[in-house]
């Protein structure tokens, strides 16, 4: 039975005294953090940070993360061809909106870490599509077809011929027998990138020709510089020929281009426009991958064609194929019972067929989802190195315990292993890495962020590992303090971890990745393809947090797909904080004990009290009673945008913690901010100083200069986060706001990763009344379309 959550307000933190209502503390009064218990319901999980387009869904089958069913802007003006879409620099979204795409950061004199993991994907995406093409046979599921209308048109009737769509409800399933495998030969590896000179920006002479062609449609000149890099040569010739090009600027949407179409094309435009089927439907996979999908099946992306006005879906679909624009796939539908599905013609039962599932998809995610199948399947069915005997690995096992002696016993015989747990079943992989390193192997542990890294390496230095990591070969340090972790972008690029050996392959016999639900097809990819024969790789984390912000969900789908051990932590989260989380994870908002305060609720009635009560728990109750300094309290919101969002929040704890004029492009010496380098990483830290180089920032101790081009695109105020920003992080003391019109944004993923970030304290401005417990019991993660499963199949099913 639900309840709403029960409040008081206490004369002083941690003392039981007389409740009183909401706002009722005089303009002077301070407002104390408030005692309360979490109401109990039932069930669920769902992703509010992306508002992720049901592409399983007629309606809604954009595919994109949208605000308000609408396309995902790039914040700020909603541009109408004559705005300038506002790119919104921090990762992670906005509630209901789509991850924006986030400012590169620049070194100087070198390549910087985002363009390296660029060029270390794109050298990727060109080994894979060599690979690819030395194929001499086809691959029974997931084909690429030819793109002529009548093999298209069949396999679409072959959906819809009576076989329900899967549309986007994964259905997880059952593992299939397992046969002997040869082991497969070995691969080339990636070579890990080396620093050079930075991209050049296109050329002046480029922008100003591409600038002229925006002007004569009516668009905005500031847009030149995107369209020429994103066009490449000839950008304004392209533009001019092709005007619906512009959809591939970031932030543009189709009715934008519509309209600069119409301006420079005149009474030639039309909605028929074989140029714009194109572009709409390539703008339509983009958009679903921003949501998470790799891929959208046929019956959505022809409803949402339709939607945009699209006079004959499947001949635009048809088109972009034959282009080169988009890939087909034909993806074999299991029945009740795990076999394949079958059809019989009437009275024919030789003719029977295999329904399939019709999907299209970018060339980038679907070679990359495919080239994490092969590097998956490779670990798989591949033995690791002998190092070590079994006796060894035994006796290792042994001097452990519970889930942690079962996951050193899987990772001494098997090439992939995947473990669950939450923040308490750290201890598990660091228990596991000092065991193997103590056997003589290279193990490494690589984690999402900087402060989720710094915490493991403070971990494995309590659990009693040696800082006696070798130095990389041009003598710099491995890792922090010398421990043997990274982040997962520096081990990509050769910033951190051990480097690369002469097969360009990752210089270990060991790798722990944590944090593995964040990665997305191309960061997974990247990583089993960089793995040594013979290497054993470890996937850790919480299934319950949110989804990456990229494409696909990686570690969920090898869960389901079953196809190596897994290993689920036996150890609970201690406390009330922690019994609070594991609750919301199975779908039930419990009430809990919290004697010391762990957990309160702070009623509000609306959003300017919410602001009012955040900022007065961030700067003077929670230090004040809970013995936690506002720079290590982190306020976590749904969005963005609104009266209570990131911006709200930020501009009012900026003017209360350290206030300024911003000189530094709105930032001062001082200013809690959070960087992203790329799109969905988010680096926490603060300002030093700015000089002619750019801002300079400090980010969990590493030094970061951000050109000064670069600083409103890619750092943002960071006293309040979304939760897609926090996720791999955790801090002493979180404050989690929840305003009345963020209640739509709720979900179980999103309460559970928000509420997880809190080490010792958690502060809950409540405004949502019982939108909270029905989120946490009803709202599960919306569904991503993904192939990973259908791929895994064929590849590991001899294992």
């Amino acid at each position: 039975m639900s309840t709403e959550p029960e409040t008081t307000e206490d004369t002083e933190p941690g003392t039981p005294g007389a409740g009183q209502g909401p706002g009722a503390e005089d303009a002077g009064q301070r407002p104390e953090v408030e005692s309360g218990e979490m109401s109990r319901t039932e069930d669920t999980e769902a992703d509010a940070e992306h508002t992720e387009a049901d592409a399983g869904q007629t309606s809604g089958a954009e595919g994109a993360g949208t605000e308000a069913g609408q396309t995902p802007e790039t914040e700020g003006a909603e541009a109408g061809v004559g705005q300038t879409p506002e790119t919104e620099g921090a990762a992670g979204t906005e509630a209901g909106q789509t991850p924006e795409t986030e400012g590169a950061e620049a070194g100087v004199g070198q390549v910087s870490e985002a363009e390296a993991e660029l060029r270390a994907q794109q050298a990727e995406r060109e080994r894979i599509e060599q690979r690819k093409a030395e194929r001499k046979t086809p691959i029974e599921s997931g084909t690429k077809l030819s793109g002529k209308a009548a093999d298209l048109l069949a396999a679409v009737r072959a959906v819809e011929s009576g076989e329900k769509p899967a549309a986007t409800v994964f259905e997880e399933s059952r593992p299939t027998p397992r046969r002997s495998a040869p082991e497969p030969e070995r691969r080339s590896r990636p070579v890990a990138p080396q620093p050079v000179a930075a991209s050049a920006a296109p050329a002046p002479e480029a922008v100003r020709a591409v600038r002229q062609v925006l002007a004569e449609g009516g668009a905005p000149e500031v847009l030149a510089p995107q369209v020429a890099a994103a066009l490449g040569e000839g950008a304004d010739e392209r533009l001019r020929a092709d005007p619906w090009q512009l959809l591939r600027t970031s932030g543009v949407r189709p009715e934008q281009a519509d309209g600069f179409a119409r301006s420079l094309l005149g009474a030639e435009c039309g909605p028929d426009d074989e140029r714009r089927c194109r572009a709409v439907t390539g703008w339509l996979l983009e958009q679903a991958a921003l949501a998470g999908h790799t891929a959208l099946e046929m019956p959505a992306l022809l409803a949402a064609l339709a939607q945009r006005g699209v006079p004959e879906p499947e001949s635009a679909v048809q088109d972009a194929i034959a282009e080169g624009e988009a890939l087909v796939f034909q993806d074999a539908l299991e029945d009740e019972a795990g076999a394949p599905a079958r059809t019989a013609a009437e009275g024919d039962e030789e003719d029977m067929e295999r329904p399939v599932r019709v999907l299209v998809g970018l060339e980038r995610y679907a070679m990359a989802e495919e080239s994490l199948a092969d590097g998956l399947a490779r670990l798989v069915n591949s033995s690791p190195k002998q190092d070590g005997s079994a006796e060894d690995w035994e006796r290792a096992a042994a001097a452990a315990q519970g889930s942690t002696a079962e996951l050193i016993r899987a990772v001494a015989g098997q090439g992939l292993v995947l473990h669950t747990g939450g923040e308490a079943s750290l201890a598990e992989p660091a228990a596991l890495l000092n065991a193997a390193r103590s056997l003589g192997l290279r193990a490494w542990a690589a984690a999402h962020g900087p402060i989720g890294r710094n915490r493991f390496a403070a971990l494995l230095q309590r659990s009693g590992q040696a800082a006696d990591v070798p130095e990389r070969g041009d003598g710099t340090p491995a890792g922090p303090g010398g421990s043997p972790v990274a982040t997962v972008s520096g081990l990509l690029t050769g910033a951190e971890g051990p480097g690369r050996d002469a097969d360009g392959a990752l210089d270990l016999d060991l790798l722990v990745v944590l944090d593995a639900p964040q990665l997305d097809v191309e960061t997974a990819a990247l990583l089993t393809e960089s793995m040594p024969d013979g290497a054993r790789l470890v996937l850790a984390g919480d299934p319950a947090v949110l989804w990456s912000v990229g494409p696909g969900r990686v570690f969920a789908d090898l869960l389901a797909a079953r196809i190596c051990p897994q290993v689920a932590s036996r150890r609970p989260d201690p406390g009330p904080l922690g019994e609070l989380v594991s609750g919301i994870g199975v779908g039930e908002l419990n009430q809990v004990e919290a004697p010391g305060k762990e957990v309160v609720i702070v009623p509000v009635r609306d959003a300017g009290e919410a602001v009012h009560r955040t900022v007065q728990l961030v700067a003077d109750s929670v230090p004040r009673a809970i013995g936690v300094p506002a720079e290590e309290t982190q306020v976590i919101t749904p969005g963005h945008g609104g009266a209570v969002g990131t911006r709200a929040l930020n501009a009012a704890l900026k003017e209360r913690l350290n206030p300024g004029p911003g000189r530094f492009g709105g930032f001062d010496p001082g200013d809690r901010i959070v960087h992203s380098p790329a799109p969905g990483r988010a680096l926490p830290g603060r300002v030093v100083t700015a000089d002619a180089e750019g801002l300079h920032l400090s980010c969990e101790g590493e030094t970061v200069v951000v050109p000064k081009e670069r600083v409103e695109q890619s750092v943002r105020h960071g006293w309040a986060l979304t939760a897609h920003q926090a996720v791999g992080s955790r801090w002493p003391a979180v404050v989690v706001v929840l305003p009345g019109d963020a209640a739509q944004a709720l979900s179980r993923p999103w309460v559970y990763t928000a509420f997880g970030r809190a080490d010792r304290h958690l502060s809950v401005v409540h405004g949502v009344e019982q939108a909270l417990p029905r989120a946490v019991a009803e709202v599960r993660a919306k569904p991503r379309t993904t192939r990973l499963p259908v791929l895994l199949a064929p590849q590991t099913s001899g294992t």
